[in-house]
C-alpha cells in the first residue's frame, strides 16, 4: 500500500525525548485495534479522526527539516495497524532520517518485517499476558504483545520496553514478574512509566 494512504492525526514538529539521543519529529498514526483503560491519545483511537494530515503535507515539512532534525518516530494510535506505514518508513529513510517506532505489538509479524528498516523501537508491555484482556478489551492480546517483545529483543535493534504502572490493575509483585519475564527473554532495557491520563474504559 502507499505511503499516500497513512492516516496521520497529528504531528510533533520537535521532541528530544521520543526517540533517545536524537532530535526527531512524531508521525502520529490514527487508529488502534485495543481499547486501553488508560489511553493516553484517546483521539486517535478511531481509524479516521477529525484531523487528518495528508501524508505529502508530512513529506514537504519533512524535507523543510532536512539537516535540522536526525530522526523521525511513528507512533499513535498504534502504526503497525496500517498497511501503508512501511512504504512512510520507507520514504521517511529515502528523505535521510533515523525513523523510530511506538508501538504495542498487536501485530507481530508486521513488526518483524519492518525492523530492517527501524533504527529505534519502544515498546509497550502493558502488563503479564494473562492479564491483557482485562485492560485492552481484546481477547488474545497478551499473546500477540509477549510474541512482539521477543522478536524486538531477539533482532538487536536498539529499543526499550515500557511498563505502564496502573495501580488498579498493576501490582508490585506483577510489575517484578514483567521485568523478569523481559529479561528472561534476553538483554533489554525496561523502562517503568506513572500512569497519567484519566480511565476512558471500565
Amino acid at each position: 500500500m502507499p505511503a499516500t494512504e497513512l492516516r496521520v492525526g497529528g504531528l510533533t514538529p520537535l521532541t528530544t525525548i521520543d526517540f533517545p539521543g536524537e532530535l526527531a519529529a512524531v508521525v502520529f498514526c490514527q487508529g488502534c485495534p485495543w481499547r486501553c483503560r488508560y489511553c493516553h491519545n484517546p483521539e486517535l483511537l478511531a481509524s479516521r479522526g477529525e484531523v487528518q494530515i495528508p501524508w505529502r503535507d508530512i513529506v514537504e515539512f519533512l524535507r523543510r527539516r532536512q539537516g535540522l532534525l536526525d530522526a523521525v518516530v511513528f507512533s499513535g494510535g498504534e502504526p503497525t495497524l496500517q498497511r501503508a506505514l512501511p512504504a512512510a518508513v520507507t520514504e521517511v529513510k529515502g528523505l535521510g532520517f533515523k525513523v523510530g517506532l511506538h508501538t504495542a505489538g498487536p501485530y507481530p509479524q508486521r513488526l518483524s518485517a519492518l525492523l530492517p528498516r527501524l533504527d529505534w523501537v519502544g515498546l509497550d508491555i502493558k502488563t503479564l499476558p494473562s492479564d491483557y484482556a482485562e485492560l485492552t478489551g481484546v481477547r488474545g492480546s497478551g499473546r500477540r504483545a509477549w510474541e512482539s517483545a521477543e522478536i524486538l529483543i531477539h533482532s538487536r535493534i536498539p529499543h526499550e520496553i515500557r511498563t505502564t504502572l496502573e495501580t488498579d490493575l498493576i501490582t508490585p509483585s506483577m510489575l517484578g514478574e514483567i521485568g523478569d519475564r523481559l529479561q528472561g527473554l534476553g538483554p533489554t532495557r525496561h523502562r517503568v512509566q506513572p500512569c497519567n491520563p484519566p480511565r476512558l474504559f471500565q
